[in-house]
């Protein structure tokens, strides 16, 4: 795991300087190319770390005694699994200031916004599935042994809960990073915009879009990497 974030830290610092050996057009645009692939980065590290609160808030809502809680998860799960992520953006940027007087959201800010609430939807399912996939027999042995819900929550239930929704977690963040793409739409230089912008510019769309599918193919695949080593890990703490 520790290997594979460092290597994905080095390939950020090291794509510019890579990119500037190859053939034009990609070799004079190789720092706007660097530029976009951090900005990439940022979007889908941001957005997974507020889009994963999110679902547990509504997975934890989903399964609440509370009916207005589970309305309200639903009504949210629904609402964003139904609709095009394209849409959630361009309405967190363009319409959300205009329903609230005085927000102001920069085009970076609305679209970790739009994304984490999208993928917080996704991570919910996924998360909810977990929780209860955990036997009840271990919540009641831990009441049993005198742990609050809060405390059978935190140390029993959450840690084997988190374990078999890590899979479909990772999937929607590597599906996450991908969707940044999107964030083009409301002006946001990320990796797809940057080759968008030079296709449009010198009209070669082969190699632009070669060099950002990729870089795409090699961030997804550090992603899954460091998941797959979290995954890992998690099994030989279980043994």
């Amino acid at each position: 795991m520790a290997v594979a974030a460092v290597l994905l830290v080095i390939f950020l610092f090291a794509v510019g300087k890579l990119l500037a050996f190859a053939p034009e057009p990609i070799g004079s645009a190789a720092d706007q190319f660097a530029q976009g692939t951090r900005v990439t980065v940022q979007l889908t590290l941001l957005s997974g770390v507020l889009g994963v609160a999110f679902g547990l808030l509504a997975a934890v809502c989903k399964i609440s005694g509370i009916a207005p809680l589970r309305w309200a998860a639903d009504l949210y799960i629904w609402v964003i699994r139904g609709t095009p992520l394209i849409t959630q953006i361009f309405f967190v940027f363009f319409a959300l200031p205009e329903i609230i007087p005085g927000l102001e959201l920069s085009d970076f800010n609305s679209a970790v916004a739009a994304l984490a609430v999208n993928v917080g939807a996704y991570n919910a399912e996924a998360i909810r599935a977990g929780l209860q996939a955990v036997a009840k027999g271990q919540t009641e042995a831990a009441r049993s042994l005198g742990l609050s819900p809060v405390q059978t929550f935190v140390h029993v239930v959450a840690p084997q809960g988190f374990k078999i929704a890590l899979p479909p977690l990772v999937n929607n963040i590597v599906a996450l990073l991908k969707d940044t793409s999107l964030a083009y739409g409301i002006g946001v230089v990320e990796l797809f915009n940057m080759g968008n912008r030079l296709q449009a510019a010198t009209f070669l769309p082969v190699p632009t879009y070669v060099t950002a599918a990729a870089i795409y193919l090699i961030l997804t695949t550090v992603l899954t990497q460091i998941s797959d080593a979290i995954e890992h890990r998690l099994d030989v703490q279980q043994h």
